[in-house]
């Protein structure tokens, strides 16, 4: 069984599924919508309306590329600020039509740049947390690979989460916590276990709800589970389904 840290090495392995081939294998008639209406577009932040065996859903996504040049254009799928506020223009459209929202999450961690920073990144997040905490639809968020930092958690806050096997979940990289905390690159395998990173933590600390098993081009399992919790999250009238959203965050 892979420690903690070769968890984290599977979570970055490339040419792993990423999420735009999370969006192309799940959904069908999906439109890209593009822009925050603020400031640009950006690559690394996925988004737009397609349907889910005839069910319309807003589908949003951080997806980091495979080849160079495709990683390179996405930031290695590190959002900058107006990705942050691309989702956020989508999802409160999707609350407008009553259209459910699924996320998927695959980021090392928002965009760190001088000029992320003048645009407002930390604000970005913030406004993306506070907002997904209290859309009037359902939501659901599945980690599909790194899920690093507020970067992550800033399209995560749903009515439940859920995880693939070789995915990680934490408030830091390993190697930033080890630097931090024992001022030591060579502590990184202790920092990922310190950190409970793996999928099996995070179910064990219920942090995530379900585990998915990793199969080449095989997402025929998640598919169904995202159509039974759906049609499940739309039958629950929404101050109730608030009221769930707030505890499950409020019980960490």
């Amino acid at each position: 069984m892979a420690d903690a840290y070769e968890k984290v090495v599977l979570a970055r392995k490339k040419g792993r599924a990423s999420g735009g081939d999370y969006i192309r294998a799940l959904f069908t008639e999906f439109l890209e919508l593009h822009g925050d209406r603020r400031y640009s577009d950006d690559s690394a932040v996925i988004g737009g309306i397609a349907r889910l065996q005839g069910i319309p859903v807003t589908v949003i996504a951080t997806h980091k590329g495979h080849s160079t040049k495709e990683r390179l254009e996405r930031n290695f799928g590190s959002a900058n600020p107006e990705g942050y506020r691309k989702a956020l223009r989508l999802m409160r459209q999707a609350e407008k039509f009553h259209r459910p929202i699924i996320t998927f999450v695959d980021t090392p961690g928002a965009f760190c740049t001088v000029g992320a920073e003048e645009r407002g990144q930390g604000e970005a997040i913030a406004e993306s947390i506070m907002t997904m905490s209290a859309l009037k639809t359902p939501i659901i968020s599945v980690l599909i690979g790194e899920g690093g930092s507020g970067g992550a958690l800033a399209l995560a806050v749903a009515d439940e989460v859920w995880i693939t096997e070789n995915s990680v979940y934490s408030v830091i990289s390993p190697e930033g916590c080890a630097s931090i905390l024992w001022k030591d690159p060579k502590k990184v395998r202790e920092a990922a276990q310190s950190l409970k990173l793996t999928a099996g933590d995070l179910k064990r600390l219920k942090a995530v709800e379900r585990i998915f098993p990793e199969r080449d081009d095989d997402f025929s399992e998640l598919k169904k589970a995202l159509l039974r919790k759906i049609t499940e999250l739309e039958k629950i009238d929404i101050a109730e389904l608030l009221a769930r959203r707030y505890e499950r965050f409020r019980n960490f």
